[in-house]
């Protein structure tokens, strides 16, 4: 059953994203290394617009909806929710606005997402922004930032961690050894590491 909800989700991604032809950078770093805020500077500077892997699927959970528990499910073990769902929510995301520019925060978190979603959308990234931060300094800034959110306690954290290490790094190595890694310093404070941000996203043209 799940191969041919795939292969219809395959064929109706491709008619649509083909057409649209968005240009798509990655955004991805362990949780707590700033991704969401520098993502919202370079919306503001650079027009983009910024699709949260997390928000999509945390919307989904309060929805109510069967998928959103299932979801709710996973987020609360720490375990990677499958690529397609994720996939339909950030197509849904893409199409629904004229916006031709995005970032993707978040995703993919592995091997198989990222195959999946060249695989289903035809897109493949411009590049990946990788946000580089120590594990000390992530949990720290985690800890203290007290949104309320269900996945930020001490152990659920550490679980986040391990998937990160585990599981999408090996992205990072894949796309990096197709040159498409912009590594950032992302220890530094924000002002600091969005400088290095603006130096990858200011037209060459511009720099001059």
């Amino acid at each position: 059953m799940g191969t041919v909800v795939n292969a219809a989700n395959k064929e109706g991604t491709e008619s649509a994203l083909s057409i649209k032809k968005p240009k798509v950078v990655f955004v991805l770093g362990g949780p707590g290394s700033g991704k969401g805020t520098q993502c919202a500077n370079i919306v503001e500077h650079f027009g983009y617009t910024h699709l949260s892997a997390g928000d999509l699927l945390r919307a989904e959970i309060k929805s109510g909806s069967e998928n959103g528990t299932m979801i709710q499910n996973m987020i609360s073990e720490g375990i990677i929710v499958p690529a397609e769902v994720t996939i339909k929510l950030l197509e849904k995301a893409i199409l629904g606005t004229k916006n031709d520019k995005f970032l993707i925060d978040g995703f993919p978190r592995n091997e198989e997402n990222r195959a999946a979603f060249e695989s289903l959308t035809g897109i493949v990234p411009e590049f990946v922004l990788f946000f580089d931060c120590s594990e000390e300094e992530m949990e720290k800034r985690l800890l203290s930032r007290n949104q309320g959110r269900v996945d930020d306690n001490i152990e659920t954290i550490r679980k986040r961690f391990k998937v990160f290490v585990e599981s999408s790094l090996a992205v990072i190595e894949y796309y990096d050894s197709k040159g498409k890694v912009k590594k950032i310093d992302a220890g530094k404070p924000v002002e600091e590491v969005f400088e290095a941000v603006k130096a990858i996203f200011t037209p060459v043209e511009d720099k001059a």
